[in-house]
């Protein structure tokens, strides 16, 4: 329960007392139930605020509830990411811009892209709305675990990330995706295209990583967190998986 409850306070600013444990090889295969439980707080929300405003409205308050309740973590790495890769720079220098804490151009592009298409996706779901809001944060988590398995970290002499990386993440550890994974069996076979909508995503994302740099950081990882969820809202939302 406490590696469980460590993940909760990684990842949201939920209310959970003061950070006591921290082990992140027991506590990173809780992402994707953390994940869960973040859907689970945002369709909830959603399905309040129906009552009360116009679906595009509700979706503009889910993405900032969404926002708020991890702290933009995920969209500050996506702000950094975007202003170090993008461009001809050198591994060491883009590493370097993703350091810092100011944002370019790049980065607010960016973050503004991302937010916007997560509001288009969210505003256009209609059949099995809540199951999408529950369970796309969750495969977004998830998505972290295989860049910490399959990349290595960009800053082995020290990171925020550095943590996460002194043991290799091994496969038993990806068991948290078998709840997220179950609860898209309720889409009957069409669960066959989100699951493929999300390996598409994932396979890119780690492919222009290594292709492009040759490691992953922290800030990389917020980043593929945001584009993975981003992605899966927009694509379940063009009418496959209904």
């Amino acid at each position: 329960m406490k590696n469980f409850i460590s993940a909760i306070q990684f990842i949201t600013i939920l209310p959970l007392g003061k950070a006591s444990h921290f082990d992140p090889q027991k506590m990173m295969p809780f992402f994707p139930i953390v994940g869960v439980l973040l859907g689970l707080w945002l369709a909830i929300f959603d399905h309040i605020a129906l009552k009360f405003w116009h679906r595009p409205v509700v979706a503009l308050l889910d993405v900032m509830m969404l926002a708020m309740v991890t702290g933009a973590l995920h969209l500050d790495g996506l702000g950094d990411t975007a202003d170090g890769l993008f461009g001809q720079r050198p591994k060491d220098k883009a590493l370097a811009i993703m350091k810092d804490s100011r944002i370019g151009t790049m980065g607010l592009v960016a973050i503004v892209f991302g937010l916007a298409l997560k509001w288009g996706g969210i505003t256009s779901l209609d059949a099995k709305r809540s199951l999408f809001l529950i369970i796309v944060p969750a495969y977004a988590r998830s998505g972290a675990l295989f860049g910490i398995r399959y990349l290595e970290y960009g800053r082995p002499h020290g990171g925020t990330g550095l943590e996460f990386f002194k043991e290799k993440l091994r496969l038993p550890s990806f068991w948290g995706m078998a709840l997220p994974v179950t609860l898209s069996g309720l889409f009957g076979w069409k669960a066959i295209l989100l699951n493929l909508y999300f390996i598409l995503i994932i396979a890119t994302i780690l492919y222009y990583y290594k292709k492009r740099i040759g490691c992953i950081t922290g800030d990389m990882l917020g980043a593929m967190i945001e584009i993975t969820e981003s992605f899966l809202f927009l694509l379940v939302s063009i009418g496959g998986v209904k």
